[in-house]
């Protein structure tokens, strides 16, 4: 009984006591193979970083085109408010601009687009 015993043990430590695949290179191998895995990461990126910049200056001249369209669209036309170039007495046509409302539009109309601009811009909202 104590062989059996013994030889149980023996088998259940030989499990750790193996030699794994990869003992047999030496630790100057592994880390010549992990210095060429970095070098080649390194050697990765720098490519893509030097890929990138290739690519934003051929790109700078489309960039300067869509910043030139951009500034021709007036903000003021992408409003829903009149933001300015006030006259020194407010006409009929500028009311209606701040308001929203066409120039000639009802009373009741008027009343609710005035309205609506005081409720946004009033102090206490909210």
């Amino acid at each position: 009984m104590e062989g059996a015993a013994a030889s149980s043990e023996g088998l259940r430590y030989a499990e750790y006591a193996r030699v794994p695949t990869g003992a047999g290179k030496g630790q100057a191998e592994l880390d010549r193979g992990l210095a060429r895995t970095m070098i080649a990461v390194g050697l990765g990126v720098a490519t893509v970083a030097f890929a990138g910049r290739y690519a934003f200056h051929l790109w700078k001249p489309l960039e300067q085109a869509i910043s030139e369209t951009a500034k021709r669209i007036s903000t003021s036309s992408l409003s829903l408010y009149y933001k300015g170039g006030f006259e020194q007495k407010m006409s009929r046509r500028e009311a209606s601009l701040i308001l929203g409302v066409s120039p000639s539009a009802d009373k009741a109309r008027i009343r609710t687009a005035h309205r609506r601009i005081m409720i946004l811009n009033h102090p206490d909202k909210g």
